[in-house]
């Protein structure tokens, strides 16, 4: 950045004559000074008063402003938080976030923030305000959801700062808030026979794929038969199916959208169990069979070769699995309500439980570190599968000893 000014000096006499307000003067009545400067190019000027000395501080100020980077100067006289959003969404979020994303960050603007500070300048919005009101959010929404809404709020004060709108990002230093920590539930061995037993087409078939794969519900309604490698025995997860908010009356959008899986590294082979590879295969063929049924019948059945669809032939809604599926099936089994996400922590407690190696694990869960995999089921490493270690620590140190092979080391 490159400024230069000059600190000028005006009366009110020549104003009042019509003659230049900004232009110097050479009267002898009081004079107003005013700091008029280009910073880039760009022409500011700001009245200060009737003291020159206040004039130069000023002046020196702006100087030292823009050498350290620290200059702003705000390129809009006002910009309600209702309009800088919208732009922010429009701007930002829907080229560079997944739609997903996208639609979670518009409802909470809409929704939570627009009826608070719609029309309030963006750069009168503080940092007090901004705590307030996430502190007051919590009465009504849980911790994780008011901290995503935070980190949402980081970002859309950066991109104000970053296109001069505001100074300082007041979202910057708040601190996320303490989420309570909710002990995971998973399903044992014969709790996945009961459920199992009592589960009804497809629905049968999805929970088993769940339980034995760990895939996550998006990736197994998005599971297509093309990604089943029945030679190698292996099943490649590479989409995920999404469902939108319900399209407004008389719009005629699709719902359901194909979207990428939730990571890079959630992009993965899985290995196929023979019990699942045999359920899948009595699947296919049911499935063959009543496609050709609906196709009889002039319906336009399955076009995305899903291997889970509904009895239109079309992509299972998610609430539908967990209504008429998976919640149905555990109260007929007999068993406590878990989440459907909860097969996938039932599938990581298998593996842990039979003495998989964690980076295998962290390869078949798709997670991106394997620390997550640490951090989530650790806890679940029985020490019982470790008794041992003790035993063979002695015999690592001291065998040596008790076969005579440790020699004499003289001492000087």
């Amino acid at each position: 950045m490159k400024i230069s000014g000059k600190v000028i000096s005006r009366c009110d006499d020549c104003r009042g004559k019509g003659l230049s307000g900004f232009g110097p003067c050479a009267c002898k009545s009081k004079r107003k000074y005013i700091v008029d400067y280009r910073v880039d190019g760009k022409r500011y000027r700001e009245t200060i008063g009737f003291s020159k000395r206040n004039a130069d501080a000023r002046l020196a100020e702006l100087y030292a402003q823009v050498h350290d980077g620290t200059f702003f100067q705000k390129d809009e006289p006002e910009m309600p938080f209702k309009v800088f959003s919208e732009k922010w969404l429009k701007d930002y979020a829907e080229c560079r976030v997944k739609r997903s994303t996208y639609i979670t960050y518009r409802g909470y603007i809409r929704n939570h923030l627009i009826p608070v500070f719609g029309e309030k300048d963006i750069s009168e919005i503080t940092q007090e305000e901004l705590e307030g009101y996430l502190s007051g959010k919590l009465d009504k929404l849980c911790a994780n959801t008011v901290n995503k809404m935070l980190k949402m709020l980081k970002t859309l004060f950066k991109y104000a700062r970053r296109w001069k709108y505001i100074k300082d990002n007041p979202a910057w230093d708040i601190d996320c808030y303490r989420e309570e920590h909710l002990e995971m539930d998973y399903l044992n061995p014969a709790e996945i026979q009961l459920v199992l037993q009592h589960s009804v087409e497809p629905y049968k078939t999805m929970i088993h794929t769940a339980v034995m794969t760990g895939m996550r519900k998006g990736e197994l309604l998005g599971l297509q038969w093309g990604d089943i490698d029945w030679n190698s025995n292996t099943i490649r997860v590479q989409r995920s199916l999404k469902w939108d908010n319900r399209p407004k009356k008389g719009e005629d959008v699709p719902r359901w959208r194909f979207d990428t899986p939730k990571t890079k590294t959630s992009m993965r082979t899985i290995i196929l169990p023979p019990s699942l590879k045999k359920a899948l295969e009595d699947h296919k063929f049911n499935e063959t069979v009543r496609l050709a049924e609906l196709a009889e019948k002039k319906n336009e059945p399955n076009k995305s070769d899903l291997i889970f669809t509904n009895g239109a032939g079309q992509p299972i809604d998610p609430d539908n699995l967990i209504k008429r599926g998976f919640h149905p099936a555990l109260e007929a089994a007999g068993l406590r309500k878990v989440r459907f996400h909860d097969l996938r922590h039932s599938y990581a407690s298998l593996l842990i439980d039979q003495g998989e190696n964690l980076k295998f694990i962290q390869s078949q869960l798709g997670h991106a570190s394997i620390q997550t995999t640490i951090d989530r089921y650790g806890h679940m490493m029985h020490l019982g599968h470790y008794a041992d270690v003790g035993v063979r620590l002695d015999e690592k140190v001291f065998a040596a000893k008790d076969e005579g092979k440790i020699e004499e080391v003289n001492k000087d």
